[in-house]
């Protein structure tokens, strides 16, 4: 690999506590803004604090920090010093994204209708027993959809005020402001395009893959990359060539992620077995699957009440026609392009095993 000489003592460097044990970190971070924030929406109604709290549940409860993580080694990548003045300010900066993430999943669960996130009732779900169990006015379900968007929306608005709070210098904001904007208008994107090609019943691999490029690549793994290098202030050429490895790693890691929401343990991904399927998500499994002649699938997608036996019929046929074997395929090819891309780039070390190490865990995951 191609390796820009980093002059600083490697052993110190790739030793320091942020770089060793940074979902910790990012962790703490989140838990003292979210109490910060918890503190001031009391003060404005005591009810609102259990929305908060709710919030913060959601956000602490899980997760491993996937997109901080691709930011801060972005940012490390383009020459970013964990020893220097900045280092505690990125940090907080690029935990922001974990808000970003929350709104996303809130709003996902409330769209695709699941009732389990992380092996617990999902936030409109949890939001419509409480109205139950109060027994205030008015319809329970609808109470907590409209819960759900609400907290969604203070996450995402909290996503902004948590990074523009973090000390950063005005010139690294204005560096990180186009990838920041760009990557929530792409992840929005990627929110309809996917309610869309669902609505239109479009299942062709190409419909599959724009909604992967948008919904999870940009805003995974590309944009955070982005991100973290452009408040470093690493060149275009380093950039680029982060973008490019970061869009290819973020496409394979939800291909892989499809695989799990068929083929996953509930104990492991939280969500009940064949999910995707009851959803009626179009994704390049299901869409190899139907090209491929997997007939089971015109059954079985989008029916809410999926039961286990027709879920393991559906894993049967996606083994047998090669629907399989067709998305393995491709997330190797994807991780072998991020990984050239990565090699050319020129990162400095130890961002650029870093990154590697961080592509083959982010595809290798296991059922």
């Amino acid at each position: 690999m191609r390796v820009v000489p980093d002059t600083a003592d490697h052993g110190r460097v790739s030793h320091h506590p942020i770089d060793v044990a940074l979902p910790q970190h990012v962790e703490e971070a989140l838990t003292t803004y979210l109490a910060s924030r918890r503190a001031s929406g009391e003060a404005m109604d005591p009810s609102f604090a259990s929305a908060v709290d709710a919030l913060s549940d959601f956000v602490l409860g899980g997760g491993k920090r996937i997109r901080p993580t691709y930011a801060w080694w972005g940012w490390r990548a383009a020459g970013g010093d964990p020893y220097g003045d900045l280092a505690e300010e990125v940090l907080t900066a690029v935990s922001s994204l974990e808000l970003i993430q929350a709104c996303a999943l809130i709003h996902d669960d409330l769209m695709d209708a699941s009732s389990v996130r992380r092996g617990k009732p999902t936030v409109h779900i949890a939001f419509g027993a409480r109205h139950r169990e109060q027994g205030w006015l008015g319809s329970a379900e609808r109470f907590g959809m409209s819960a759900a968007v609400l907290i969604g929306d203070v996450a995402l608005a909290w996503a902004d005020d948590m990074l523009f709070a973090a000390g950063l210098p005005p010139e690294v904001l204005r560096r990180m402001s186009e990838p920041w904007r760009d990557m929530r208008t792409e992840m929005l994107a990627g929110q309809y395009l996917d309610v869309l090609t669902q609505a239109r019943g479009d299942s062709s691999p190409d419909a599959a893959l724009r909604i992967d490029r948008l919904k999870t690549a940009a805003y995974t793994v590309e944009r955070p990359l982005h991100m973290g290098a452009a408040m470093a202030g690493g060149s275009p050429e380093l950039i680029d060539g982060l973008r490019a490895f970061g869009a290819d790693i973020g496409v394979a890691f939800q291909l892989r992620d499809d695989l799990l929401g068929v083929f996953g343990d509930p104990e492991v991904t939280g969500k009940p077995a064949g999910d995707d399927l009851a959803e009626g998500k179009r994704t390049l499994l299901v869409a190899l699957g139907m090209q491929y002649g997997a007939d089971v699938l015109d059954f079985a997608l989008g029916k809410p009440d999926l039961d286990l036996d027709t879920v393991e019929e559906v894993r049967r046929a996606l083994v047998k026609v090669g629907a399989v074997d067709a998305v393995e395929e491709r997330i190797e090819e994807l991780t072998k392009s991020a990984l050239a891309a990565l090699d050319a780039a020129g990162v400095a070390e130890p961002a650029a095993t870093k990154l590697a190490d961080l592509a083959v865990s982010s595809t290798k995951r296991t059922f």
